[in-house]
């Protein structure tokens, strides 16, 4: 498994998501209308991720288990079990992080709007993926992919889910605790 088939397998289920809030229609998120959101064309727009890295991402989790191809479309779908399960024991030892100098960049962990109202950190400097257009400072966490804060400005659903990502791979208890527990209800 590498880095982006995470990010990859994050976009899945912001899609799965979509569908199921707008009745079967996918949401287009960072995708040009008509061309299908799911396709390996679809997730390199959305994404930033070369066709041939989204394809090689999709093959790698369907054959680990973590992705399987829905009966009726031939999408590939996330397991969403077995995903969470990974997220939440494995990740911070296979992708783990260490933050870094202060940067520019986009907010994550627990300064991203999903965490950042549920946690108040006294004097903590914030996580952020290094963004040349982002706007907040703080230290610098590499994100699991290079062009994860441009997805994440295109796809609020795919942005929450990378920060709850971080906030567990930073593996600070209280970040952590609260971050498997708001993904545990959106991948459930």
């Amino acid at each position: 498994m590498k880095s982006q088939d995470v990010v990859v397998l994050l976009k899945l289920a912001s899609l799965e998501d979509g569908e199921q809030e707008n009745g079967q229609q996918p949401a287009h998120h960072g995708v040009a209308m008509g061309e299908d959101p799911y396709s390996v064309r679809g997730l390199e727009t959305a994404l930033g991720i070369s066709k041939t890295e989204v394809s090689a991402s999709i093959k790698r989790s369907l054959s680990s288990g973590i992705a399987v191809k829905d009966r009726k479309t031939g999408r590939p779908r996330v397991n969403r079990r077995q995903f969470l399960e990974f997220i939440v024991h494995g990740l911070r030892f296979v992708f783990p992080v260490k933050p870094g100098a202060m940067q520019r960049g986009l907010p994550t962990a627990f300064a991203a709007p999903i965490l950042r109202e549920s946690l108040h950190s006294a004097g903590s400097l914030i996580s952020v993926w290094p963004y040349a257009r982002g706007r907040e400072m703080g230290q610098a966490i590499e994100p699991l992919f290079k062009t994860v804060p441009e997805a994440a400005e295109k796809d609020e659903r795919l942005y929450a889910y990378l920060a709850l990502v971080d906030a567990i791979r930073l593996g600070n208890p209280r970040e952590a605790n609260l971050a498997t527990s708001l993904l545990t209800e959106r991948l459930a």
